[in-house]
């Protein structure tokens, strides 16, 4: 009972409510700054290794690793495979469009962010998201409280149990793996594994996700083009695969909640997390001259997980010449895959890999959970016993998710992540012209020939609000 109506919340969620949303915000928002994940991409891979602007501060590289750890993860993997087993291979197409779009929602909200960050009165370091420039510009603490509930339900319990849960999932190829026990002991593992890194505060998670983050990628990317060169030959009839069922309008629309489009949708939205709020309270972070600067760091961060990552995936599993079945959904599509070129290595090495992702997903997540207690502990970090009390609960929410049902596990992940974007796009739509305006002034500072410095006021803003650029 309790399924059918998660999952009855989730189809109706997605399909009209989030559909509408998300694609008119892409459209709205790439149309504004005149495509600038196209025009300013190269800026934005030369903004990655600009030192802060202060030093010992947190870096742009060190803020978008932070933000790609949440987003890399177990949806790469696990989340393709069940996008392909059971919306088709136009999924794919489908998450690529969505995330080439959607990098201008994810510029717009990590700007804002920027914009109307905070500074600690005790450490003076920066902090900063949705909340806070929902506050800050559209005087409604209730709204930024909602938001922030929202974002604990998120990163703390949706998206930590359905990791655990898709960790676990690739033991079951494996003769130790007993379904009564296994997931119990995996979890066990994994929730003290966490807690013990969790203990280190924000510093240790920051610290842990820059040098997990880049090696787990490239590693995977490598696997990746391994298979795809092994089945080279099937390249042309992967493309014409994805490109055709993408283009089944017939049957999108005949069965819409389980089509290509919304599959593409919900698991490209759960991947890259352009415009779902989050990113941007690692973006606040960043010491930056000029708040457009990370906002076009962040950009990358979409491009790096879906249209390298996922795509990796998506075109490995596909030239594998194992076809996408629903008995295969998840893990187990992405093992055979692996093991048509790798052998009895491959299911080895997704499980390595899977260990690695769902790891570094699990410490960006709760680097969110810690800045939205933050928050709601009136912008000062919680005492060190509720802290500690706290990421205890957590870790057990690791523990459980492991013996959580799959369907129930994505359910619970899709929906709080669905309440984070419904409150976070309209106010990018509502706000979104503060962020065009910032970068008009980033582009004619740079024609002039500058570094971009930013100042409110040379926007027309109101600074009486501001900490920061008056």
């Amino acid at each position: 009972m309790l399924l059918n109506i998660l999952d009855s919340i989730d189809s109706f969620l997605y399909y009209p409510v989030l559909m509408v949303i998300l694609i008119a915000a892409a459209a709205w928002f790439t149309a504004k700054t005149r495509f600038i994940q196209v025009r300013h991409f190269k800026e934005s891979v030369r903004l990655v290794m600009e030192a802060p602007a202060e030093e010992g501060s947190m870096s742009s590289f060190q803020a978008l690793m932070v933000s790609t750890a949440s987003r890399v993860g177990t949806g790469n993997i696990v989340g393709v495979s069940t996008a392909l087993c059971l919306g088709g291979p136009g999924a794919m197409f489908w998450m690529c469009i969505m995330a080439f779009f959607g990098a201008s929602s994810a510029f717009v909200e990590s700007t804002l962010a920027q914009i109307y960050k905070k500074r600690s009165v005790t450490t003076g370091e920066c902090f900063g998201g949705p909340a806070y420039y929902i506050e800050t510009a559209l005087h409604s603490k209730a709204v930024a409280y909602l938001f922030v509930f929202f974002m604990i339900a998120t990163y703390g319990f949706g998206f930590n149990l359905l990791c655990s849960y898709n960790l676990q999932s690739t033991f079951q190829i494996y003769s130790f793996y007993q379904p009564g026990v296994t997931p119990w002991i995996l979890g066990g593992i994994f929730a003290l594994l966490v807690l013990v890194c969790l203990m280190g505060g924000g510093k240790r998670i920051v610290s842990v996700t820059e040098k997990l983050v880049p090696f787990m990628g490239v590693i995977y990317v490598i696997a990746s083009l391994i298979v795809l060169l092994v089945h080279i030959t099937q390249l042309p009839h992967v493309i014409a695969m994805v490109l055709s069922d993408a283009f089944n309008f017939k049957a999108i629309f005949g069965g819409m909640s389980g089509s290509c489009l919304v599959y593409g949708l919900k698991r490209g939205l759960y991947s890259n997390e352009a415009g779902v709020g989050s990113a941007p309270n690692a973006s606040a972070s960043a010491n930056v001259s000029h708040p457009v600067k990370q906002g076009l760091v962040q950009m990358l961060s979409v491009y790096i997980d879906t249209l390298l990552l996922c795509a990796a995936t998506a075109i490995m599993c596909l030239s594998s010449g194992i076809a996408p079945t629903e008995e295969l959904s998840g893990a187990p599509y992405v093992q055979q895959a692996l093991s048509t070129v790798l052998g009895g290595f491959g299911p080895i090495f997704i499980t390595a890999a899977m260990v690695l992702f769902a790891f570094t997903t699990l410490l960006g997540n709760l680097f969110y959970v810690d800045k939205g207690l933050t928050y709601l502990n009136d912008r000062k970090t919680p005492g060190k016993t509720f802290m500690t009390v706290f990421h205890v609960i957590c870790s057990l929410v690791v523990l459980f998710g492991a013996v959580t049902p799959m369907n129930a596990a994505w359910d619970l992940a899709d929906i709080t992540m669905g309440g984070m974007t419904i409150i976070n796009i309209p106010v990018c739509f509502l706000l979104g012209g503060t962020a065009v305006k910032a970068l008009q002034n980033y582009e004619r500072q740079k024609a002039e020939g500058k570094d971009p410095v930013f100042c409110a006021a040379d926007i027309q803003m109101d600074t009486s609000d501001l900490d920061y650029w008056k």
